[in-house]
């Protein structure tokens, strides 16, 4: 055991660690390399599609192979972190990460970068958990609001330096070189953990390996449903095996979860309204989003024309947007409720999609950034409330797992989106073509661009408009129900984040 360690012990309240902006920092730091990640992975579609010769469907589990492995053992990870260390499943989880990139990066062929993300999928849901865990046990209930504001900017910055970064990259070098923007943050937050973040961990508990094996093969068969079920068909065998699977291994986890002694996850915060209510509002707006923000970066170089780095620099005012209303809704929050800040800020969002639904083939940047403008508003708005929300009720012993129940429900929901609403979006693309049009213009507008016939890429841009316009009103539609279901559901009081006595870290 760690010397240094320090473990919670309930009633203490420990002074302020005068370390812990630093390791906010360090928690920022790590929190980025997820981030860039993934914007610089959307960046690089149009890359994948034309050097490595991949496929639609290779793009699309090029993508979900992250989604499954890193929903499928969120859980598992986070609760361990809890019993384990945090700052060790955080270093663990960077270095994973990092190595994969590097595998990434080398891959010759489709199944080999799909590969080297199932394996970044590994290091993720060791290393997300971990930050918002730390985070709510390093600060006390007066500056945890201010932390988790600056904690979402974090992935505002990444919205700003992975497509700009990414985009140099891919106009200068070949689309392996945006997954070396992963290793030297991650080699950096190592580093800074190491040096500045003591270990902390929940008073010692017994393990739960059947839970954790339950909630790994469930929620894993779940998520390949979610992704293999519009492809295959919902009554494909492997979509039907898999929901079997899925269905069966997570009421044995329920069930089991309910009567252990020891759970791997309290059942009981779903019986607090707003935990529940926060955190199936983030599902109905990650539903409706996921898909649609697929689409934009594809939209910018395939409709608008844009270069990788000018389609990266294109969405620096919506990062710039969320990231300043982030601190406006930090500081609103305490005076005005979570539910009104996540209802109000969810609303917002709702009008910039109805912009972005308003597009047609003859607009351009202009409405587009409008609405994106308008969406990071009202995400800075909604973002610290829910999240104070949803961690405030979470006890600190356990951090990890809770951390892990936010995150795994909003990839449910990512990958529900992904799948689902890409597989239609897809089809309303397909249904606006030409039947006359050749099968790969039909199939793709990257296959439609190749062809080079000026008239055929009028229409198909024509067409992925039109599916975009749907998907906008499918996140309309999404992100009002969400503000609803959190303005029923969640408390109506202005009620400060429940502290939960962190734990000292020295």
């Amino acid at each position: 055991m760690n010397s240094n360690a320090v473990r919670e012990e309930p009633g203490e309240a420990p002074a302020k660690d005068p370390r812990r902006w630093w390791i906010l920092g360090v928690l920022c730091v790590s929190l980025l390399v997820l981030v860039v990640d993934n914007t610089v992975l959307n960046l690089a579609i149009p890359s994948l599609i034309r050097d490595l010769g991949a496929t639609p469907a290779d793009i699309q589990w090029i993508i979900d192979a992250y989604i499954l492995v890193f929903a499928g053992l969120l859980l598992t990870a986070g609760s361990l972190s809890d019993r384990y260390g945090r700052r060790r499943f955080l270093i663990v989880g960077l270095v994973v990460f990092g190595g994969a990139s590097v595998v990434a990066m080398l891959a010759q062929e489709p199944w080999q970068l799909i590969g080297a993300r199932a394996l970044m999928g590994v290091g993720g849901s060791f290393l997300m958990p971990s930050t918002l865990s730390i985070l709510i046990t390093v600060f006390d209930e007066s500056e945890r609001r201010k932390a988790f504001a600056a904690w979402s900017a974090v992935a505002m910055v990444g919205v700003i330096a992975g497509p700009t970064l990414g985009g140099f990259l891919l106009e200068h070098y070949w689309w392996g070189s945006v997954f070396l923007l992963n290793v030297p943050i991650a080699v950096v937050a190592v580093v800074a953990a190491v040096l500045l973040m003591p270990e902390s961990r929940a008073p010692a508990r017994r393990t739960d390996p059947f839970g954790a094996l339950m909630s790994t093969v469930g929620m894993t068969a779940l998520v390949y449903v979610v992704i293999a079920a519009p492809r295959d068909g919902w009554t494909s065998s492997q979509a039907l095996v898999a929901a079997a699977v899925a269905l069966v291994a997570l009421g044995i986890f329920v069930v089991w979860e309910r009567r252990s002694d020891h759970p791997m996850l309290p059942l009981s915060l779903f019986g607090d309204r707003n935990f529940s209510g926060a955190s199936f509002s983030i599902v109905l707006m990650s539903f409706g989003t996921g898909a649609l923000l697929l689409m934009l970066t594809q939209y910018l170089q395939f409709v608008l024309g844009y270069g990788p780095m000018k389609a990266g620099l294109a969405l620096l005012p919506y990062a710039v947007a969320a990231a300043v209303f982030n601190g406006v809704g930090a500081g609103l929050g305490q005076r005005v409720s979570n539910r009104v800040l996540i209802a109000l800020g969810l609303l917002v969002m709702s009008g910039g999609f109805l912009v972005l639904a308003l597009i047609g083939p003859s607009d351009g940047y202009g409405m587009l950034i409008t609405g994106l403008l308008i969406m990071g508003v009202g995400g800075g708005l909604a973002g610290p409330a829910a999240y104070a929300t949803l961690m405030g009720a979470i006890p600190p012993a356990h951090a990890g797992v809770g951390s892990a129940l936010n995150d795994t429900v909003q990839q449910v929901g990512m990958a529900l989106s992904v799948a689902v609403l890409g597989s239609v979006l897809a089809g309303v693309y397909t249904a606006s073509m030409p039947e006359s049009a050749p099968a790969a213009a039909r199939d793709s507008i990257g296959g439609a661009l190749a062809l080079g016939e000026p008239g055929l890429v009028r229409t198909a841009k024509d067409a992925f408009v039109s599916a975009m316009s749907f998907g906008s009103w499918v996140g309309v539609a999404f992100t009002v129900a969400s503000a609803a279901l959190a303005f029923t559901v969640l408390c109506p009081r202005v009620i400060p984040v429940r502290d939960p006595q962190p734990e000292p870290i020295s």
